[in-house]
């Protein structure tokens, strides 16, 4: 395995053609895969053993450097139907084992090639243990990936540029990956093997998905349930969302820190909470709705990323496997009496899911979609399309 070493050199060229530069001087040496070039961004590790491409692909990383904790990422190669997004916000891609030839029905082209077409920069070859240890203890560092197939690199400049990118804490990612207009998603439904997309021709209820960085999976599950999904920029003014007259409102998962999008997001829910519509919001959406309902929320040492992560339903008590991106958190202290807790971490008994007592407006800190990950929480889109029927019946009598 190739240890970390201080900066104490120009370049050292003889070694190897990638390397990541972390703020406190430790380098990670590599081989250089995927786009050439250099990224900065929070350095931050997924525990997940499938689904890369759905997870380099959702705008929640955006900022963000991923280190894979399974040894094995790229032998499914890549396909055309698996992007959780149009672009990749990823900043950078960390991988212990070389990419091998991929060896699946579905693939269309190696990982290497999709990183190079997506401008995504990469390392193999990393000691991704020593790596992930290292999150673990001191929290997600700031760090600046290169990858030149020359090895020549300049350690001091990638050292300035870890140190000087300002981090997530207090930066607003959600108007950098959201919709720049409002449009109507084209109504496919969830992959299946059999038929692939098939497209949803029964639009019933109207769903409006506010966009901090939505998941193409996510929408297509709102298909599945019949609904015509509308989708709105992050920013777009209550008074606007009203007039689209919804039968129910979507807060999507999203990217950055939730207190510098609220600066915005948090007067436009505080307005549709009291229209009386039912409201459901996942990962940001989720800690947005905290901020909304005057609760707070902190940036956690140890974030939660990966698709095995065990969480408590404190309603019915079962436990489900959840799939997870997130490295913020509600404080639960701050949280006013009429919110309920729903659900709760069982590895550090973090919020999971809050509800109002008075309204149909509910959320949860991981992803239902399941894309990548567990099935467990699909329960969760029939409990809000449930309170948008209701919503839609009240409206029509």
């Amino acid at each position: 395995m190739n240890k970390k070493q201080k900066v104490n050199s120009k370049n050292f060229s003889h070694f190897s053609s990638g390397v990541l530069v972390l703020e406190n001087k430790n380098i990670f040496k590599g081989i250089g895969i995927g786009y050439q070039g250099m990224a900065t961004g929070e350095v931050c590790f997924n525990t997940s053993l499938t689904g890369y491409q759905e997870i380099i692909s959702d705008p929640s990383y955006a900022g963000q450097i991923i280190n894979f904790t399974f040894p094995h990422i790229g032998n499914v190669g890549t396909n055309n139907e698996d992007h959780e997004s149009d672009k990749i916000w990823t900043k950078g891609v960390i991988f212990n084992s070389e990419i091998t030839n991929p060896s699946n029905y579905r693939s269309l082209r190696n990982l290497d090639i999709w990183l190079k077409k997506n401008k995504i920069v990469g390392i193999t070859g990393l000691d991704t243990r020593s790596l992930t240890n290292f999150i673990r203890d001191k929290g997600a560092p700031k760090g600046t990936i290169c990858n030149d197939k020359k090895g020549n690199f300049n350690l001091k400049k990638l050292l300035n540029s870890s140190i000087k990118w300002p981090g997530l804490k207090g930066l607003d990612l959600a108007k950098t990956v959201t919709a720049k207009k409002i449009y109507i998603w084209q109504g496919f439904k969830t992959w299946r093997k059999d038929i692939g997309f098939e497209k949803n021709k029964k639009k019933i209820y109207k769903i409006i998905a506010i966009d901090y960085g939505i998941k193409k999976n996510i929408l297509r599950y709102f298909s599945n349930f019949n609904c015509e999904v509308t989708v709105v920029p992050c920013d777009l003014q209550a008074e606007e969302i009203i007039k689209l007259k919804p039968d129910g409102i979507f807060l999507s998962n999203g990217p950055g820190d939730p207190a510098a999008t609220g600066r915005y997001a948090i007067n436009i829910i505080q307005k549709l909470i009291k229209e009386n519509i039912p409201i459901f919001g996942i990962c940001l959406g989720h800690q947005l709705l905290a901020l909304a309902l005057k609760a707070k929320t902190k940036k956690m040492k140890l974030g939660h990323r990966g698709a095995n992560h065990p969480v408590k339903n404190l309603i019915n008590n079962k436990v489900e496997i959840t799939s997870q991106n997130h490295g913020f958190e509600i404080i639960k202290e701050s949280l006013p009496k009429n919110v309920e807790v729903t659900h709760k971490s069982l590895f550090d008994n973090c919020i999971e899911g809050i509800k109002l007592k008075n309204k149909p407006i509910f959320s949860v800190q991981y992803h239902p979609e399941s894309n990548p990950g567990p099935q467990d929480s699909h329960y969760l889109f029939k409990q809000f399309i449930n309170e948008v029927i209701k919503n839609a019946k009240k409206k029509r009598h």
